[in-house]
């Protein structure tokens, strides 16, 4: 990739960090994606979950390959309006509620309307709450301060706010001059934004793939199950976009591809990954092998499905997964590189 490239693709994620799409309420997101694949003129659908399925053709029709990212993200859902007008939340994914304590967000209603408000603790004034710091961070204690005048369950709800409305989180999208991307839901937009720059510029290179090969944005990645349909039977490799996790005992940073070994599902396909490895080397890919200890992608969630396939995980080195996560514009652009010629490449069987 080049700079441009990379520029352009964080451009991508910052559009859609900024749409909210909470898991089970990604009907906007795939519209965004779907526009910027009909303007590319490539071949796409939706799947009955609401996933998207781009298609271009390679050489060999017989088989097939199927790159995904998801698009859905974490998020919440009103699980009770309080008699102080506050909001009880449901978490939609898996992360914790310190992780989002102090955060802004949205609040959509059935019909559409949206309202503002922030995720706060109950006990969170010191002058009043001896236990502000100790109390914990739990669904009984954390609630949603609505930014409207409400004291009330009743006044609440003649807003049109109800039990089941979705809840998105303010993604504070920034870029920084040192070249760091820092946001909420780069798990995993920071992969779906290279999914699209990879398409454009296959595109633009007039590139012959030597595979029919397959894009599936996946839109229940965060509850398990995005990535285990829409499989064609062709399909021989499968391989799962989605962020490197990093933190103690890990290899994996914020500047290299990172390409998961062996995540909580078990390993990667051996093959596949010393594929990866190979090509990396080849062109002068930065990349780290990790294992990822509490994680699961599409790739996992399709082998557990039953699919007969070569199943592999790569993706973007992304700091603080499900909170306020970071990554960096080499991260961006090794990964990158590597999908590029990965998809140029032969088969592993």
């Amino acid at each position: 990739m080049t700079v441009d490239r990379v520029s352009e693709t964080v451009d991508i994620i910052k559009k859609l960090v900024s749409i909210p799409s909470p898991t089970g309420n990604t009907f906007e997101v795939i519209q965004f994606v779907q526009d910027f694949l009909n303007n590319l003129g490539i071949e796409n659908r939706l799947n009955r979950k609401g996933g998207l399925l781009a298609t271009i053709p390679g050489e060999d029709t017989s088989q097939h390959r199927m790159l995904t990212a998801h698009v859905d993200t974490l998020g919440a859902i009103v699980k009770e309006i309080k008699s102080s007008g506050r909001l009880r939340m449901d978490l939609i994914g898996g992360f914790r509620y310190n992780a989002i304590e102090g955060e802004y967000c949205q609040i959509e209603t059935s019909s559409g309307k949206t309202y503002t408000g922030t995720i706060l603790m109950h006990q969170t004034s010191v002058h009043v709450y001896k236990e502000a710091g100790t109390a914990e961070r739990n669904q009984t204690n954390m609630e949603i301060r609505l930014d409207e005048r409400v004291h009330s369950a009743d006044e609440v709800r003649e807003l049109g706010i109800e039990v089941g409305d979705f809840i998105s989180f303010d993604p504070r999208v920034e870029e920084t001059s040192s070249g760091y991307i820092k946001s909420r839901h780069l798990d995993d937009k920071a992969s779906v934004a290279l999914l699209l720059q990879l398409i454009k510029r296959i595109k633009e290179e007039k590139l012959s793939l030597p595979y029919t090969t397959h894009f599936l944005i996946s839109n229940n990645e965060e509850i398990g199950y995005g990535g285990n349909a829409s499989i064609s039977p062709e399909t021989v490799e499968y391989l799962a976009v989605d962020m490197g996790a990093m933190g103690d005992g890990q290899s994996t940073d914020e500047y290299s591809a990172s390409i998961c070994v062996k995540d909580a599902s078990g390993p990667y396909h051996y093959l596949l990954r010393k594929h990866l490895v190979s090509l990396a080397e080849k062109h002068q890919v930065d990349y780290k092998l990790d294992i990822y200890p509490y994680y699961g992608s599409d790739a996992s969630a399709a082998i557990r499905s039953g699919h007969d396939i070569v199943h592999g995980l790569v993706g973007p080195g992304i700091d603080s997964s499900h909170a306020y996560e970071r990554t960096h514009r080499d991260s961006l652009d090794h990964t990158g590189t590597l999908l590029y010629h990965y998809v140029q490449s032969t088969l592993v069987i």
